[in-house]
């Protein structure tokens, strides 16, 4: 679900609302741990096997989350720099901004910082845990 998240908040924070049709997601030492692709409003993570494990489908500035079978697990709702997460039932479970240099940030409902996005000019998006640390990256 993590992954699935990551994914919403590059779908949301790239221009033009839509990523490009193809982006793999890789843990800290490089080792390919799945794939999402794009196609119109929609877009469908696989894991590292070629697996469906969910979808996001955008509409204007909501973006909702569904597992492998269709069922909705939850809503990512945008406006201005900053998205709302909520889970399936409408509670909210976090939230992200994005500052003037790019850098998204993560928090949790509390409003605590639990990590931090950062895409560099090749493309690559690199994730960071609330301590700075390398947790993965999307390309």
């Amino acid at each position: 679900m993590k992954k699935l998240l990551i994914l919403a908040i590059l779908i949301i924070f790239t221009s033009g609302s839509v990523i490009a049709s193809s982006v793999n997601s890789y843990d800290k030492y490089g080792t390919k741990t799945g794939s999402y692709k794009t196609s119109g409003n929609t877009t469908t993570s696989y894991d590292r096997n070629g697996r469906k494990t969910g979808s996001y489908r955008t509409n204007g500035n909501t973006t909702t989350s569904y597992d492998k079978y269709g069922s909705k697990t939850g809503s990512y709702k945008t406006s201005g720099n900053t998205t709302t997460q909520y889970d399936k039932y409408g509670s909210k479970v976090g939230s992200y901004k994005t500052d003037s240099n790019g850098v998204t940030t993560s928090y949790d409902k509390y409003g605590l910082k639990t990590g931090s996005f950062q895409t560099d000019s090749s493309g690559r998006t690199v994730e960071y845990d609330k301590y700075g640390r390398k947790v993965g990256s999307y390309k």
